[in-house]
């Protein structure tokens, strides 16, 4: 390697460890509300279902506490697994059950603040309007192109849309033009983007939507979605965290959850 080479790679490495030094810099004051005893930073991991819901819900924890409420949303599997490993998250939201057994389990939940706070609805988006299913059994027309599942070897969605694809006796018929995204968020992305022509997502995702269509999938089709949040976070912001734990679960964040087609504990459903 010639001097210029090599002192141009010094001067990239000096650089990125100034980068490293200036984030984690910028992160230990974020966790500690700037060092100033102002309100902390909690981090959330959740369920992608619920990217609209807890966005509006992180809006409104902000404006009430003054605090930062950051959100990672992927798969429950995948947000579990990098809990346990010691992934530092405040709050654990997961679309199944299962996931917080899982980092309660590990010691890294609080399992008094285990609560359930929704079930999810799964519903079939069609990108096109006019090709709005009537049941899920319509997806054996090839119409309907390839069908976008979120991976049910780590997504709650993934599972129940398999599970419903065989209750309706079709899922030999059309497996071979399955789909799958990583979590229920990258699924719909793959319909809205025509990779493909139709997805099995959650309910929350499309139901705002104004292009494309959706059906529900009848809730006997699958397993209960039961969705259920924990506290991970350590002593010094657990307070925040179960600030925000109780928000979602509040009558305004419930009222929000409605919006967005959750059903949530205690009630049912009037279709499906």
């Amino acid at each position: 390697m010639t001097l210029p080479a090599i002192s141009r790679r010094l001067r990239h490495t000096a650089a990125l460890l100034a980068a490293t030094t200036l984030l984690a810099a910028c992160s230990a004051n974020a966790d500690s509300g700037g060092g100033d005893g102002g309100p902390a930073s909690i981090t959330v991991a959740a369920a992608s279902d619920l990217r609209l819901a807890f966005t509006d819900l992180g809006k409104r924890y902000e404006k009430d506490t003054a605090g930062k409420v950051i959100f990672t949303f992927g798969s429950s599997g995948q947000l579990s697994q990098q809990i346990t490993k010691g992934a530092p998250f405040d709050v654990f939201a997961s679309a199944s059950t299962n996931y917080v057994d899982d980092v309660v389990k590990a010691g890294k939940g609080i399992e008094s603040t285990r609560a359930d706070y929704a079930y999810g609805r799964l519903a079939i988006w069609t990108n096109k309007a006019g090709d709005k299913t009537t049941s899920i059994k319509d997806l054996t027309d090839a119409k309907y192109g390839k069908i976008a599942i979120a991976n049910p070897e780590h997504a709650p969605y993934g599972v129940a849309a398999v599970e419903a694809l065989k209750d309706a006796g079709i899922y030999d018929q059309v497996k071979d033009r399955l789909v799958y995204g990583e979590n229920i968020s990258d699924t719909l992305r793959l319909a809205t983007s025509g990779n493909a022509q139709s997805a099995l997502v959650s309910l929350s995702l499309v139901i705002t939507r104004t292009d494309g269509a959706y059906t529900l999938v009848p809730e006997k089709a699958h397993k209960p979605l039961r969705q259920v949040l924990v506290v991970t976070a350590p002593k010094d912001k657990q307070d925040a965290a179960k600030k925000f734990a109780d928000l979602v679960n509040s009558a305004e964040g419930r009222k929000v959850m409605d919006k967005y087609g959750f059903v949530l504990p205690g009630e049912r459903t009037s279709t499906g």
